[in-house]
């Protein structure tokens, strides 16, 4: 996911996104703890997307004040 992408996207649509990502990053914790993730890279790629949204969310949250 690009931060471009992200930036034309409204706050409610990124709060979405961010619980989607958890979500995610739940079932594949999950999958790694009973030893059925085989991409272990998926782990790390859903953290860095979680922290992408989460500062573009911030970032336009602070530009509405």
């Amino acid at each position: 996911m690009k931060a471009s992408e992200l930036r034309a996207k409204d706050v409610a649509a990124l709060e979405k996104e961010v619980s989607d990502l958890l979500k995610a990053h739940f079932g594949l914790r999950m999958q790694k703890a009973t030893q059925q993730l085989t991409n272990h890279q998926t782990l790390g790629n859903t953290r860095r997307d979680i922290a992408r949204v989460k500062t573009i969310l911030a970032e336009k949250k602070r530009a509405a004040k």
